[in-house]
């Protein structure tokens, strides 16, 4: 027994270190996010921006990089910091290409270990709207060209998700063939269905226009249809009716369109799973599950100072695509969790098998380190529920055709029983031939 039992015994010495440090880690992990998400509520941007500054050490740790990126460019952006906004994102964009490679040749040793203690590498949708942020910062840096080059790099983001996580996963399945032959599948766990976005091909067809590249719009407006067609599990909804419009503009109006932003992008909650073991043991995984963070906003209208006035549509529905993404990654962290879990579970349940096998006084140590090397396991296995917290979670769109000229447009931001909650003012010089996009943001 004693050759049986000292790897046992060893590995549980091992837990003791990996639990440790996950205890340390969740107490240091419960930052405090509540005063900057009040900021963005109501939209004090600067101070918000401001707010991270000051408490960066406190709100992220070593691990959380692509975090501070995201969180501040998003925020820069709503600020109209636009250039900030950019260079963060683009940072966030280089550093979550980084973690993929490395993801792909990642060996199961490095899986042991909580999930938390690795560099944050960012969520799909996340990767995915940097992008689209970042064509709009070159919009209002009057650079259409840099616009539509972002928009591209977004479709082809978009294209790489149903291959993306296939050698990750065919590594994985193969460590779960060496340590079990029966791993538990989850069967809420999908196949991510989103290959396109409405907004990329939107925001597409609007930059197109502006230089005068109408074919190349049409296009972009064809496959705005085919995306809500293709993926009504995401897009419940119809279709904005302002999009036909986008392209039929009489020659002697201008096109004014309104983009607006509202809610705040979901967060993670744990979900924890047990499944039985031998020798009266468990193997227990905790899985970050998709949030949703109820936004009161439900209707947006725009007024213009000549008399016009228009309600937004719904266009893109970041929060269910948020979800959607989510499903290939999900799969992937759950076969980590439960070969994670096999891995630290066979200990205990070898050992409680031993002591009732051996019995007497070395029975009753075996059994208690058995127990201890059970409760360690339980403490070190936490859910990574890191995230960022500043995308929008919708996108509304329209437009109106307008004599050129200058105009003060008002958007105004309703909730379902008709309260106002927002409004926000800008002036705006409608030109002929040219691309007039107002953008607002409301994250409440």
């Amino acid at each position: 027994m004693k050759a049986g039992g000292l790897p046992a015994i060893a590995v549980s010495g091992k837990l003791i270190g990996i639990a440790l440090g996950a205890l340390l880690l969740s107490c240091a992990s419960a930052r405090p996010f509540t005063h900057v998400d009040d900021l963005v509520y109501t939209g004090e941007w600067e101070d918000s921006i401001d707010t991270i500054e000051k408490n960066k050490k406190t709100l992220y740790r070593n691990t959380d990089t692509i975090l501070y990126y995201l969180d501040k460019g998003m925020i820069s952006h709503y600020a109209q910091n636009y250039e900030d906004s950019i260079s963060y994102l683009q940072d966030s964009e280089r550093a979550i290409e980084d973690a993929y490679t490395k993801s792909v040749t990642m060996e199961i040793g490095s899986y042991i270990l909580n999930d938390k203690t690795r560099e944050y590498d960012g969520e799909d949708y996340e990767d995915i709207y940097i992008n689209a942020f970042n064509a709009l910062n070159y919009y209002h840096l009057n650079n259409l060209e840099d616009a539509l080059v972002e928009i591209r790099r977004m479709n082809n983001k978009l294209q790489f998700l149903s291959s993306k996580y296939g050698i990750i996963m065919s590594n994985l399945q193969k460590q779960a063939l060496q340590e079990s032959t029966e791993i538990p599948k989850d069967k809420n766990i999908g196949t991510t269905r989103f290959s396109d976005s409405a907004l990329a091909r939107y925001l597409g067809l609007l930059f197109y226009r502006g230089i005068g590249q109408w074919d190349d719009a049409r296009i972009d407006q064809n496959y705005l249809k085919v995306a809500f067609a293709n993926a009504p599990h995401v897009y419940r909804y119809s279709m904005p009716s302002s999009v036909n419009a986008e392209l039929n503009i009489p020659q002697d109006k201008a096109r004014l369109n309104v983009i607006g932003f509202s809610g705040m992008s979901p967060v993670k909650e744990e979900e924890i799973i047990r499944f039985p073991l031998p020798g009266a043991r468990y193997l227990k995984i905790a899985l970050p599950v998709i949030v949703s963070r109820p936004s009161p906003v439900s209707r947006i209208e725009v007024r213009v100072h000549t008399g016009e006035r228009f309600n937004l549509e719904l266009l893109e529905d970041i929060d269910a695509v948020a979800r959607e993404t989510f499903k290939d990654k999900a799969e992937v962290i759950y076969t980590k969790s439960v070969l994670r879990g096999i891995i630290k579970g066979t200990a205990s349940s070898a050992l409680s098998i031993a002591s009732e096998e051996v019995g007497g006084d070395t029975g009753l140590l075996l059994g208690l380190i058995s127990m201890g090397t059970q409760v360690l396991a339980e403490a070190s296995e936490l859910a990574d529920l890191r995230i960022s917290r500043y995308f929008p979670a919708k996108a509304w769109v329209g437009g109106v055709n307008l004599a050129p000229g200058a105009y003060t447009v008002t958007v105004y931001y309703y909730s379902a029983n008709g309260k106002l909650l927002a409004s926000q003012t800008k002036d705006m010089e409608v030109q002929l031939s040219a691309l007039n996009l107002m953008e607002t943001a409301c994250l409440r």
